[in-house]
């Protein structure tokens, strides 16, 4: 009985960390495509992506349920325990970066005019670039339960912020060179935040 109990929790791990990958996944493919429809002002696709942040809350609910089911019914303790309360909190960072990509898409939506410079993407796509590296670097580390590979992720982090903030002031100066740059480079600088708080959720 002992043998066959612990076989379904581990199995309920498994599953877990199953979940948790399939999500960082999704939500990374969310990233990427936000930026590329940002880049092609392509209203149709950030539609798409828009719809598609609602399986992610999907999956982080239902990891959240099979974590606290595994936690009421095992009663596990120590590492155990960390792991699924990990688990709980990695969901819930990875619906977060969905919810910021679909954010971008809705901004793309909003400007629904081809970008005035395309120079303008350059330092988006230097940002998104660190970012989805990010994101594989620690769901790698996550499932190899790799600390010192984390650690790494995490010292990384003020790289995203530097390019960000570069990003941050080119727009300014785009704003300040022609009033007509306002509205749209408004939506960008929020489009940048919100890329580089896709960073800091993979930190």
């Amino acid at each position: 009985m002992q043998e066959h109990t612990l076989s379904a929790f581990d199995e309920l791990l498994d599953s877990i960390a199953a979940d948790i990958a399939e999500m960082g996944r999704m939500a990374r493919k969310l990233t990427g495509d936000a930026v590329d429809a940002l880049a092609a002002s392509d209203v149709a696709k950030a539609e798409t992506i828009i719809a598609a942040d609602r399986p992610i809350d999907e999956m982080q609910q239902s990891i959240e349920q099979k974590s606290v089911l595994a936690i009421a019914k095992y009663q596990p303790m120590a590492t155990d325990l960390r792991v699924l309360v990990a688990a709980m909190r990695v969901a819930n960072d990875l619906e977060r970066i969905g919810d910021l990509a679909k954010n971008i898409a809705k901004r793309t939506i909003a400007i629904d005019e081809p970008l005035r410079s395309q120079k303008l993407m350059t330092g988006f796509g230097q940002l998104s670039r660190l970012v989805m590296a990010q994101i594989d670097e620690v769901l790698e580390a996550y499932q190899t339960r790799d600390g010192a590979k984390a650690a790494e992720v995490r010292a990384k982090d003020g790289e995203i912020d530097a390019i960000h903030t570069s990003v941050f002031r080119e727009l300014l100066t785009y704003m300040l060179e022609d009033n007509r740059n306002i509205a749209m480079c408004t939506h960008l600088l929020f489009c940048a935040k919100n890329i580089e708080r896709i960073g800091d959720h993979a930190t």
